[in-house]
């Protein structure tokens, strides 16, 4: 554990909480009074614990039989402290320490923070949130916010009439006097200051469902109400599988699911109180498309996983916090393929939560799963791809490597041993080796504590298999010698019949015998390992020859595979076009998803205007067939994901294709949608896309009002996309006018000027950023700044990526190091991408 200057002194635990918060709406301040049960470990001069941007007014410190004087405060900005000095030496035992001091309900999306709800009529209502993940429970009272000093914790606010509050325990009562109101909670479960929280706002309820002894509610802005039966669906199922999963009864006495319109993070765990953008919870059936109705379920589940695994066990140190979020984006996947078997969730992992992990781990600047960290903006980093990306798919495959009912228990077996206590990783392998005759932790040290992954090459021998390992770059570095130990499965075929073995390749290469003639093997059977597959000549050939022999997951992964290598220059564009024009009859969403999303970056990189017709010939030709056997309509007894197929087919085949009857079409469609038209809301959302790419100013202006009417969050964000996706570099510079002048919500500023960066326009809207940087700068507060630079790596014109990198040599962004180290060098790889590429499939389409 990290014992660095920012850790408090551990001889003296906070044991209980007592706090008040008095919220004034009018000028967005309060006033807070808290007691701390401590117990004194040693002789102490002085008390140290945390506090940033709050005031204290008073203090003193009592135990059974005395009072201790407290001759000053002293505050430490950097290091987020107050120091109490102590006229007398503090001796071993119980004391009561009670401070009264202020505070702002501030605009910066942490600690205590001010968001807006408008409701139908367009008229605004102040809401105060808290978000105190990681090191920000400290400007909401002072604490000691760490995650080890666990506690229990009573609160009680006062509001102004007319609004509701909510804190992480039952309410017990309410007072009401002279136009305020008092809420007094109930006592919660031992557990970490990152997990509190205090909400007070016009906020409405719904009933509660009743799931083994626990009332679950969602809870809305008013006016919403009637929008909440998708989310509380989802809450209670989620609730009960993982209950069901972990087998230990819920440990808090309430589950609340609360929507908030302005939210840095997508969710948030608070013990009790879970806190969502509201696009999570508040949720048109009818008009939601498959993406969304999953999104939803799948951040119910993460966070209702947490309340085990995180709050009930806690990580001993932030270095831990990839256990917290992996663990919970993994348990994510199993709820929501348990209640949607039909949307395969697990296909759907392997091609959007791998590839983002992928993404970063493929770079020389990538770091290990758990690394050291100090300071908070330190901490806030942890919050990446690898922390959930990585760190959950590298779980998924040890739990099918080793069965997942032994991976159950032996998380159960975990949980169980360190409830309401705090751990370290190797706490979590000491449980999976209980359950299993594979060697865990020694397999998973390999993957947590060492940077990147391997790619895995599979070639024919007399007699068997060669497998080697080496590891995967974008940026190839020969002399790169780390090594994994891998658990593979391999899945074959030999005389027709199918096997599977199991092995961990822990060495360079080894032999694996088979015997017989080999009709074809997968090198990572069922799709479950986190690498990369080659395979040579022949062995790739069988496979190309037996694609219906080839579960989903298998077939993707050939087409995600030949994508990373052209990525890093092992094959060419020509190797994937001709790859994928064989797979004409695909019917699997997530696999023509990965075909779009290859062609989407031979076109944004490597596309020379003078073949693009030809191109736009090729995608014709080979999506037409699928978009034609699916339609325009959905037709009864069609699955989700033939829908969602459907719209991702129409937005190619006007995107890349640029086919004229589906951009006419989809013109007519975003008319009728326009005007309260019911359309599926697959087509809908493509429709937009493609009305979007093709915009002038006076669609532009009618999209954007569209956002700014939009009666729901999903909508919102719907209409927002396609005016980000707007080519026309003016129009573009304008969205990001809008961002900069706050007509777009600080939550989601971040996004929007990633989206505009990965545009037609991004060269333009880059150079508009740039000449305003400070500015830009100032609408991305707290986590959002880490992702500021997101959207850079799609500027892959050389003369434009110099600029890029030269202008943040000159604009550090400290808090934000490691992420531009990282994007700077996927913009690096996409610059040699261009180069490489445009010759080969200029060629190719000449």
């Amino acid at each position: 554990m990290s014992q660095s200057s920012f850790r408090l002194p551990r001889h003296i635990l906070p044991e209980h909480y007592d706090i008040r918060l008095d919220l004034d709406f009018e000028n967005f301040t309060f006033t807070g009074k808290v007691g701390i049960d401590l117990e004194v470990k040693e002789t102490a001069q002085e008390i140290v614990l945390n506090a940033a941007e709050i005031e204290i007014k008073e203090t003193f410190l009592s135990s059974v039989d005395r009072r201790v004087p407290i001759s000053g405060v002293a505050y430490d900005e950097e290091l987020e402290r107050a120091t109490l000095s102590l006229d007398e030496p503090l001796i071993p035992g119980s004391y009561r320490l009670e401070i009264d001091y202020t505070g702002t309900i501030n605009n910066d999306l942490r600690g205590l923070y001010r968001s807006v709800y408008r409701d139908d009529q367009g008229n605004e209502h102040p809401i105060a949130t808290s978000q105190c993940q990681a090191t920000d429970a400290r400007r909401v009272l002072p604490c000691w916010d760490e995650p080890d000093f666990k506690a229990t914790f009573q609160t009680t606010m006062t509001v102004p009439a007319g609004l509701e509050a909510y804190s992480n325990a039952r309410e017990l009562e309410r007072v009401e006097q002279d136009g305020r109101v008092e809420f007094r909670f109930a006592r919660t479960m031992k557990m970490s200051t990152y997990l509190l929280a205090f909400i007070a706002g016009p906020f409405e309820a719904t009933e509660p469902v009743v799931s083994r002894g626990t009332p679950i509610r969602v809870i809305v802005p008013r006016g919403k109400l009637h929008l909440t039966d998708v989310a509380l669906e989802n809450a209670v199922f989620c609730f009960e599988y993982l209950s069901d999963y972990y087998g230990i009864p819920y440990p808090g006495d309430k589950l609340d699911n609360i929507a908030i319109p302005d939210f840095a993070a997508g969710a948030m765990e608070n013990v009790g109180l879970i806190t969502y953008r509201d696009a999570y919870l508040v949720i048109d059936k009818e008009k939601a498309s498959q993406a969304e109705l999953q999104n939803s379920l799948d951040v119910i589940g993460h966070e209702i996983a947490h309340q085990w695994f995180g709050n009930l066990v806690t990580m001993a140190w932030w270095e831990g916090a990839w256990l917290n979020e992996a663990f919970a984006s993994f348990m994510e996947m199993k709820a929501t393929d348990a209640m949607r078997p039909e949307w395969k969730r697990w296909l759907a992992f392997a091609n959007l939560e791998v590839p983002w992990a992928m993404a970063t781990d493929q770079l020389l600047s990538t770091r290990p799963i758990e690394f050291e960290v100090n300071a908070p903006e330190e901490v806030e980093q942890m919050f990446d791809s690898i922390t959930y990306g990585k760190g959950s798919a590298v779980l998924h495959m040890i739990d099918e490597f080793i069965g997942v009912e032994n991976f159950r228990m032996g998380v159960g077996n975990y949980l169980r041993k360190h409830a309401y206590a705090n751990t370290v990783t190797r706490d979590l392998w000491e449980g999976l080796d209980s359950a299993s005759d594979w060697p865990v932790s020694e397999i998973m040290e390999t993957w947590v504590y060492q940077r990147g992954f391997p790619q895995i090459e599979v070639r024919l021998v007399d007699g068997g298999v060669q497998l080697s390992q080496r590891r995967y770059l974008v940026t190839p570095d020969e002399t790169d010698a780390t090594l994994w130990k891998v658990p593979i499965q391999l899945r074959y075929s030999i005389d027709g019949e199918v096997h599977t073995k199991k092995l961990v390749l822990d060495e360079d290469e080894t032999i694996v015998a088979l015997d017989g003639e080999l009709d074809w093997i997968v090198g990572n059977g069922g799709g479950h390992g986190f690498y990369r597959t080659g395979y040579c000549d022949t062995s790739f050939n069988k496979l190309i020859s037996n694609l219906e022999s080839l579960d989903d997951i298998e077939r993707y992964t050939l087409v995600s595979d030949t994508i990373a290598f052209i990525r890093s220059g092992q094959a060419d564009s020509a190797h994937f076009l001709d790859l994928v024009s064989g797979f004409g009859d695909e019917k699997e969403h997530a696999i023509w998803s990965a075909i779009i999303g290859g062609l989407g970056l031979l076109e944004h990189h490597a596309l020379d205007e003078a073949v693009r017709p030809a191109f736009e010939d090729f995608v014709r030709g080979l999506l037409g067939p699928a978009a034609s056997r699916l339609g325009w309509e959905p037709t009864a007894g069609e699955s989700d994901l033939e829908r969602k197929l459907r719209g991702e087919l129409i937005a190619a085949m006007g995107v890349l294709g640029h086919d004229t009857d589906t951009i006419e079409r989809c013109r007519a469609i975003v008319e009728d949608v326009l005007a309260g038209g019911s359309v599926d809301p697959e087509v809908a959302t493509a429709a937009l896309t493609v009305v979007a790419r093709y915009a002038d100013a006076d669609t532009y202006e009618t999209l954007w009002s569209a956002y700014r009417s939009a009666p729901n969050p999903l909508d919102q964000v719907r209409y927002l996309r396609s005016v980000a996706g707007v080519p026309v570099e003016e129009l573009a510079v304008s969205t990001l006018d809008k961002v900069v002048d706050g007509d777009i919500r600080t939550q989601d500023g971040f996004w929007v000027f990633a989206r505009l960066l990965t545009g037609k326009a991004g060269p333009a809207v880059w150079r508009s950023a740039a000449s305003r940087w400070d500015r830009v700068l100032e609408v991305m507060p707290g986590m959002t700044r880490l992702r500021v630079v997101e959207g850079i790596s799609a500027l892959s014109q050389p003369d434009v990526a110099v600029e890029v990198r030269a202008f943040l040599s000159e604009h550090p962004l400290p808090e934000a190091a490691r992420s531009v180290q990282q994007n700077l060098e996927k913009l690096d790889a996409n610059v040699r991408l261009r180069q490489r590429e445009t010759p080969v499939v200029r060629e190719y389409f000449s």
